[in-house]
């Protein structure tokens, strides 16, 4: 079953149970674009120890707030009591709720008007207490009610109306966007897993260079990520860089996204942010140390906003090898080779290519390592090894560190197809390693 079915079968069963049901929220906005809904969701005046009835099987994932969650075969659904919200004491949750009977109250406490949209199945119907409708067509995300106040109960909200407006290709209605300008600096109030969550939506959603642009102009990019706010009027040398400083570039970068991982959108966004802080103007413009200062500063960043470790280290280095590609025609076959070998390969090429793309527009190193890395096999890239430290003990090598440089040695001239045979690779040690030998081992 699709979770557009189980969510009508929910509202089916609910209202042959006298209840009042509707689709709620982003699954009625997407289907009224013409989108395909991920996720769909149902409101009810049906209290939750009533919804526990009727689903035994749901799970409760916010009983205080009456969602439960209600799941059939691959697909699952969200369903939610009719409420009011009590005041918000910390500016992300409500001290309590007030379950109702009334769709019209659990409709004006929501964010956006956009999201207030109610759809009766039945009757094929729209409720529309808030203007959603309107707004819709218009394009504009509103905020329900007093923008200030809606705000102000959720600081959160300021990050989604920019992801909302960023993905849709909307505009920010006037006072929504002065209400998030007002009070942009409360987003320090909200968890860094939520602000974390928000950015990656942003970057990976669709809209990512709009997004950030509205974040500049909403007053929330310099609370929430400066680093990249100081990118803003950096300048570059403009023989490599005619398009502008290094805030135009990443934009530029941004706006070529296409479905992109998350680790891929957050090196774009910081494969540059070094530059600022190694800014220097001698005979040209330039920004030495900025790989190394910017990976340090990436994975900071990254922790800041409490990213897995994993993720981290993989940012980090796409942000580290950038600027590699530069030196590729000049590699050593075992260079390059190792540089085919890093995780993910996939995404320092195109990494690379939105840097060439958003810069000088040549993309011949790109095109070099690119048909290098799809021409060769795996076996040439990460050849099976010719030597193991026993071979080594074998050939009357004492255990040591040697054993690493050896082994690299071995390696190195595997990848340069010097030696292919563990005979060869033994008379390589011999030849360049013989006061390490101490002769054959006895028995």
């Amino acid at each position: 079953m699709t979770a557009r079915g189980l969510a009508l079968a929910i509202v089916a069963r609910l209202r042959a149970s006298g209840h009042q049901a509707y689709l709620a929220g982003g699954c009625v906005r997407d289907t009224l674009l013409g989108v395909e809904p991920k996720d769909y969701d149902v409101v009810t005046d049906a209290t939750p120890s009533r919804l526990e009835e009727l689903f035994p099987d749901a799970v409760a994932v916010g009983a205080q707030f009456g969602v439960l969650l209600v799941r059939g075969n691959a697909a699952q659904v969200e369903v939610a009591t009719f409420r009011s919200d009590h005041a918000y004491l910390d500016g992300r949750r409500p001290s309590a709720v007030t379950f109702t009977s009334s769709a019209e109250q659990d409709v004006r406490r929501r964010d956006f008007t956009i999201n207030g949209l109610l759809w009766d199945p039945d009757k094929d119907t729209m409720l529309d207490f808030v203007g959603g409708r309107a707004d819709l067509g218009a394009r504009l995300v509103r905020a329900i009610g007093a923008p200030r106040e809606r705000i102000a109960e959720d600081s959160l909200r300021m990050l989604r109306a920019v992801r909302f407006a960023a993905r849709l290709g909307f505009e920010i209605e006037p006072d929504t966007l002065a209400a998030i300008r007002e009070q942009s600096a409360a987003i320090g109030r909200v968890a860094a897993e939520r602000i974390r969550d928000e950015i990656v939506r942003i970057l990976t959603e669709g809209g990512a260079r709009r997004g950030f642009e509205l974040l500049d102009r909403s007053g929330l990019l310099p609370e929430i990520l400066p680093e990249i706010s100081a990118l803003q009027g950096v300048a570059q040398p403009p023989e490599f860089h005619p398009e502008g400083d290094v805030w135009i570039h990443t934009l530029l970068m941004l706006e070529m996204l296409r479905q992109p991982t998350p680790t891929l959108a957050l090196g774009v966004l910081l494969h540059d942010v070094g530059k600022p802080p190694t800014f220097r103007v001698a005979e040209r413009i330039r920004f030495d140390g900025h790989v190394e200062v910017g990976t340090k500063m990436a994975e900071q960043i990254l922790s800041r906003l409490r990213f897995p470790r994993r993720q981290i280290e993989l940012v980090a280095e796409l942000v580290r090898h950038h600027l590699r590609f530069k030196d590729a025609p000049r590699m050593r076959q075992s260079t390059l080779k190792r540089f085919l070998r890093l995780e993910g390969f996939e995404e320092h090429l195109e990494l690379h290519r939105l840097d060439c793309l958003a810069s000088h527009r040549n993309l011949d190193n790109y095109d070099l390592v690119l048909r290098f890395w799809k021409t060769l096999p795996v076996e040439a890239i990460r050849p099976a090894r010719l030597l193991s430290g026993r071979d080594l003990i074998e050939a009357g090598y004492e255990p040591g560190p040697l054993f690493q440089q050896i082994l690299v040695a071995v390696e190195e001239a595997q990848l340069e197809n010097r030696i292919a045979s563990r005979e060869e690779a033994l008379a390589l040690v011999h030849s360049q390693f013989p006061a390490a030998s101490r002769g054959p081992a006895s028995g």
